[in-house]
């Protein structure tokens, strides 16, 4: 039997995640946390009620009905989804591509994209198609493990210790869940143990006793909660962690206050259209992400607000379209056990095919109109000091002993984030040249100049603060020729500073001072140029004409710097994406190696200007 309000919430959190991916809510995220805590309810609500009606549980009945309720729909959208991308995306593309098919295939997706490090709250710019599916992929472990968990738990302990077991699982489960939000956030996104207490949290509300009716105020308060994440979240929260309450407990209010639920709010739930939908939701959420991301890359661009709009009008219509003829009648048609394990079995194997198909099927060159080929491998390829871990990463305060170029009493330092890492190639070509020692001193994240910046993942404004002190403790030691300084100045903001240029000036006079007295040429570079896509990708989709829009960074500099603008060796009128046929970005951000070995006499000649070498 259908409960109109669990509908409703239904549809309230594949909207919110549409919106969200959309770019129209910030965190419409929590719409997959709704889920969840909805899912928890259902599901132990069913396993119970077998299990106190015939004493035991057939687990052969439970997983049979997962596979037709889950897998015709999601395999469908899969494999529809995997052959669109694969003739529309450019062979560049189709290694990353079938990787992402893979993973969604095998049922372990969530995993698989928190090991290769996918963001799902801060999206890249040519984000994986089916990383939504990482949601399905925790439901389906969920589902796995659940059954079996509730039926030794209720045999051994009866109904009302069931809780109690219930409730420990689900506070062992956030205590992970917020140790691995500060310590390994990607883990704490995306996997099951992390996530089980939200779908406890869901079976819990069966603990409460049927003739206990709550006050109006809870569905009001749910209301609040839920809204208050939709709106004052984004995609820097720290999440699940602690942020993950509003929702959870939002919706488990909602839930356990269905009886007491205003009259304005069932009038909304029994809509036709809230009711239409929470049935279409589940394709809907499946549909909705690749609907959003292939115009993307075969536009290679984001899209405008008119598209995104057709990109919903899409979703909905696909969305119904599956349901009615895929998910119900198979779902409700009375199919052998054997021929559902053939066909979930067979479905697999396809899908898990199909994404090694299209990885086989990637090409690393990119051609362009004019015949001009590039290697994509070659174009992507990062500096040294990330092939020997000389480039340090979050939660590392301490540089290695990072030394380039010849040995020599003449030291210069290089020091800043991946801003400043991306000098390393032309730096280091000057070493051989003028027979200096090259010091790297380069963290991800963490500029130069003393900012403090919105922490965001793994990022920790502590663990920067205290790399700096380090590494300028070993710079003050060194007593080196000169310290190269720069940063990447697009990071967001901190609120509290009138303009971007005075939160900037404030964090190079910090580290200004704090270097004073250690060398006799403190040089700061200005920020490169600003990508506003990912230009491999770009350049890749064929529309060569749509890479040129990278934008010059603002040179800003406080006093007391020695300095170096250099965007002029970048753009004139505009700054393109290809300069005497070398591809100037690697990705949406920084310069690629050839690029940075192209500005040699650029950046000599500056230098010379400088003082820090005579002139021929």
């Amino acid at each position: 039997m259908r409960i109109p309000q669990i509908q409703a919430l239904r549809a309230l959190a594949a909207i919110l995640v549409l919106l969200f991916h959309a770019n129209l809510v910030g965190g419409g995220y929590i719409g997959v946390d709704i889920f969840y805590v909805i899912s928890g309810y259902l599901i132990t609500g069913l396993i119970l009620r077998e299990i106190e009606k015939n004493g035991s549980l057939n687990f052969r009945a439970f997983y049979l009905r997962r596979i037709k309720r889950l897998l015709p729909t999601s395999f469908s959208i899969l494999m529809v989804t995997a052959l669109v991308s694969w003739y529309l995306y450019p062979g560049t593309m189709r290694d990353e591509l079938g990787k992402d098919i893979l993973a969604a295939a095998v049922y372990v997706s969530n995993f698989l994209f928190a090991f290769w490090q996918m963001d799902y709250q801060n999206l890249n710019a040519i984000p994986p198609v089916v990383i939504h599916f990482w949601s399905l992929a925790v439901e389906e472990q969920f589902y796995l493990f659940w059954p079996i968990i509730v039926l030794i738990a209720y045999k051994a302990a009866g109904r009302k210790r069931l809780f109690s077991i219930i409730g420990a699982i689900s506070g062992i489960s956030f205590a992970f869940s917020l140790f691995l939000t500060s310590h390994s956030p990607i883990w704490a996104f995306y996997s099951l143990p992390t996530r089980a207490w939200e779908l406890g949290i869901g079976a819990l509300l069966l603990a409460i006793p049927n003739r206990y009716r709550l006050s109006v105020f809870y569905p009001y308060a749910a209301l609040l909660a839920i809204l208050y994440a939709t709106f004052f979240y984004t995609d820097k929260t720290a999440f699940p962690g602690t942020a993950a309450l509003a929702p959870v407990i939002g919706t488990a209010a909602a839930i356990a206050s269905i009886s007491s639920w205003p009259r304005i709010f069932n009038f909304f739930s029994n809509l036709r259209i809230t009711q239409w939908l929470g049935e279409i939701s589940y394709p809907l959420y499946l549909w909705h992400w690749p609907l959003l991301v292939i115009p993307m890359v075969y536009l290679g661009r984001g899209l405008h607000i008119y598209e995104r709009a057709i990109a919903i009008i899409a979703t909905l219509i696909l969305a119904d379209l599956t349901h009615r003829f895929i998910e119900q009648p198979l779902r409700h048609r009375n199919i052998p056990a054997r021929k559902v394990v053939f066909g979930a079995v067979l479905a697999s194997l396809i899908a898990t095919a199909t994404g090694v198909a299209i990885s086989s099927s990637a090409n690393s060159t990119i051609t362009l109109a004019t015949g001009q080929q590039y290697s994509l491998a070659q174009i992507m390829e990062k500096p040294k000091v990330y092939l020997d871990n000389c480039h340090v990463n979050n939660g590392e305060t301490i540089s290695g002993d990072c030394s380039y170029g010849p040995v020599s009493p003449t030291k210069v330092v290089l020091f800043g984030d991946s801003h400043a890492a991306q000098w390393m190639p032309v730096l280091e070509k000057l070493a051989y040249e003028k027979n200096f020692t090259l010091i790297s001193l380069t963290k991800s994240a963490c500029p130069g100049p003393a900012v403090v910046k919105v922490e965001t993942g793994a990022y920790k404004n502590a663990d920067c603060s205290t790399w700096r002190e380090n590494s300028i403790a070993r710079i003050r030691a060194l007593k080196p020729m000169a310290v190269i300084v720069s940063g990447m100045q697009h990071f967001e903001m901190p609120k509290g500073y009138p303009s971007r240029a005075a939160w900037w000036r404030e964090g190079e006079a910090k580290t200004y001072a704090a270097l004073q007295g250690s060398s006799k040429h403190l040089i700061y570079i200005s920020d490169t140029p600003h990508p506003q896509r990912d230009i491999p990708s770009c350049i890749a989709a064929g529309r060569l004409d749509k890479c040129d829009s990278t934008q010059p960074s603002d040179a800003i500099f406080s006093p007391g710097w020695q300095q170096i603008n250099p965007t002029s060796w970048f753009c004139t009128s505009t700054c393109p994406a290809i300069i005497n046929g070398t591809v100037v970005y690697r990705d949406a951000s920084h310069i690629s190696v050839l690029a940075s070995k192209n500005v040699e006499p650029e950046l000599l000649s500056t230098l010379v200007s400088l003082g820090l070498f005579a002139s021929k």
